[in-house]
């Protein structure tokens, strides 16, 4: 099977979307379940550290309890749970109860089938492109967490940040040095901006999940191309939050999150940050 794949790009491709709309499936549930297991983590250690006994409660993760409706609690099938298809069969209703079913959904999984076939088609059969999926997977978990929570959970930036590392020691993105580098320099440039910002204005412009974001980013890519990630990200940052204020009437003082535009950012270094950091030095070089 390797040898098939690795003699037909096509059917890699192929295969890698596959895959891609499948952990796109779950990546719903980690968007969703996630944060609510972060919540109830907190309350338990509140509740220890004031010496409060909570009850037992079921057991809540990725994996328990089975999906369900979240209106009727109609518990869905295997053959409600195909990617994007059963969306579209059961025409976005759900199939006890007739409810809505949020269009979040296909999104997250027609996101993720598609770079993940960008992903095998861009860096071809090897470990690059293997990598190259788990950081697509990450950033796509990360992206819809922070719009929702306005949260970088712990759980998926330190162990994004290290696995960074540890696939650089054989340069698979980048040299070692520069990964280590640019971890710390991802993580030093967005908390020396957070400390600015606060010692000037007062008030916190960011959370400490942005800095492990980047630090994580760094850690892949090296700290080259950590200049470009945070040119994008600050630009399509700056023209969303000016769209919503004028455009949604958004107040000023709502805090927009960041992360997404970071791993926005991330994902445009993962895949065309050489050529682009090549054609804007070349651009500066002319005279």
């Amino acid at each position: 099977m390797i040898l098939l794949l690795q003699d037909n790009p096509a059917l890699f491709v192929t295969v890698c979307g596959l895959l891609g709309l499948m952990v796109g499936s779950f990546l719903n549930v980690v968007i969703h379940r996630l944060p609510k297991m972060m919540e109830r983590e907190w309350h338990a250690q509140c509740a220890e550290l004031s010496g409060k006994q909570i009850p037992a409660s079921p057991r809540y993760n990725l994996l328990v309890p089975r999906s369900a409706c979240t209106h009727c609690q109609h518990a869905i099938g295997a053959l409600e749970n195909i990617p994007v298809i059963s969306y579209l069969i059961l025409r976005g209703k759900c199939k006890g109860c007739g409810a809505r079913i949020s269009a979040r959904y296909p999104i997250v999984e027609s996101i993720s089938g598609l770079l993940s076939a960008y992903a095998a088609w861009h860096f071809g059969f090897g470990l690059v492109a293997g990598a190259a999926l788990i950081m697509v997977w990450a950033l796509i978990a990360l992206t819809f967490i922070d719009f929702d929570t306005q949260l970088l959970p712990d759980a998926i930036t330190l162990p994004l940040l290290w696995l960074g590392l540890l696939l650089n020691i054989n340069a698979t993105f980048t040299s070692l040095a520069h990964a280590v580098i640019g971890a710390a320099a991802g993580y030093l440039v967005l908390w020396s901006v957070y400390w600015l910002f606060k010692l000037a204005t007062g008030k916190e412009g960011m959370g400490y999940g942005d800095f492990k974001l980047l630090a994580a980013i760094g850690a892949w890519l090296g700290w080259p191309l950590l200049p470009l990630t945070i040119l994008l990200s600050s630009l399509v940052g700056a023209v969303v939050g000016i769209a919503l204020i004028v455009i949604a009437k958004h107040g000023r003082n709502i805090p927009i999150p960041f992360g997404p535009y970071l791993a926005g950012g991330g994902l445009i270094a993962l895949f065309w940050g050489q050529p682009l950091t090549e054609s804007y030095l070349q651009l500066l070089s002319t005279p």
